[in-house]
């Protein structure tokens, strides 16, 4: 029996890149791994435009190709996710971008490391055509939560990544209300090796994620895998109120000596004040961000709510539907 290689693909109004995707993936797959079964999952994020009626014209042409349809905008990490739950594969490509940045054609190779043992293969965004500012943003980035991070993650790894069957099984047993998926394989353990490779830039349009949608996201890769913001916060607190002790007891002594007058003091207290109150500002912002994770997580909502899924016949939602991982609506 052939092994199956499943492909996830999240969409939201890719009209122009839809069938430049599709057509690529089957190329390679049917050129370079012919001795496999292929299985292309689109997650349609509620498109507004004609990428739905797309997908369903290449899913009536190809019964390889799966769709899932949205019944509104669940963010980029949710949806994704929610397609790789539905994988059936015994190999898993967990992100494919519709627009190709990261290159189908490393996906052979990925599939040999594979099969010589290595249950994570990911890819290393070890050049990215795109602008200066952004390129150097995402790699100081990248390099802090490798560093941060519980995990063993290595930097510039993004969601490109083929994963064994053991390793898919083993996400879906972390209960995360805002997955964070390009760390996860690496939370499970398992042997990995990396692919370095150039990020391309997008053929059409603009990214549909957006600035504050990024910083979001980075918020959310730091906060599910890394204690150093709250701990920076504990220990920054506790060397901030030491400093101001002494500085009270500098000023004190000072006075007392007769070489300041309280009069003076005035625009040091103005000062302190302001700093102050802006440090615990941000202080209380990242307990918030972390009591925004543990209030998402403990209200149990599914990732997603499904208005459709096309071509997966009698199929039954991946484990983890009845735990509020995805929404079990039935196929069409």
């Amino acid at each position: 029996m052939r092994k199956t290689i499943s492909v996830v693909t999240p969409c939201y109004n890719e009209e122009e890149s839809i069938r430049e995707c599709h057509d690529a993936i089957k190329r390679v797959m049917d050129t370079e791994l012919p001795g496999y079964a292929r299985e292309h999952i689109f997650c349609d994020n509620a498109s507004t435009d004609r990428t739905v009626e797309i997908l369903r014209s290449i899913a009536a042409a190809d019964p390889s190709v799966k769709v899932i349809v949205n019944s509104r905008n669940f963010g980029i990490l949710r949806n994704n996710y929610n397609g790789v739950l539905a994988a059936s594969g015994d190999a898993v490509v967990l992100f494919m971008p519709v627009d190709l940045q990261d290159p189908p054609e490393l996906i052979p190779q990925f599939v040999k490391l594979w099969e010589a043992g290595s249950e994570i293969v990911y890819g290393i965004r070890a050049q990215r055509e795109e602008s200066f500012l952004m390129r150097n943003t995402r790699r100081l980035y990248y390099t802090m939560l490798s560093r941060l991070s519980y995990v063993d993650y290595p930097p510039n790894v993004g969601d490109f990544q083929l994963v064994d069957r053991k390793v898919l099984d083993s996400m879906k047993r972390i209960d995360d209300a805002q997955p964070f998926m390009r760390m996860m394989p690496f939370e499970c353990g398992f042997r990995a090796v990396g692919v370095p490779y150039t990020w391309r830039a997008r053929k059409h349009g603009v990214s549909r994620n957006r600035f504050l949608q990024m910083i979001d996201q980075g918020l959310n890769g730091l906060i599910s895998f890394s204690n150093a913001p709250i701990r920076m916060a504990l220990w920054g607190g506790v060397a901030i109120s030491g400093l101001a002790f002494l500085y009270t007891l500098g000023v004190i002594l000072a006075w007392m000596l007769g070489f300041v007058h309280s009069v003076a003091g005035i625009p040091t207290v103005i000062v302190a004040v302001f700093f102050f109150g802006g440090l615990q500002l941000l202080f209380l912002g990242l307990i918030g961000e972390y009591i925004i994770a543990i209030f998402n997580q403990v209200r149990r909502r599914p990732l997603v709510f499904e208005r459709e899924r096309i071509n997966f016949g009698l199929q039954q939602p991946s484990p983890g539907a009845e735990e509020g991982h995805m929404d079990p609506s039935p196929d069409r």
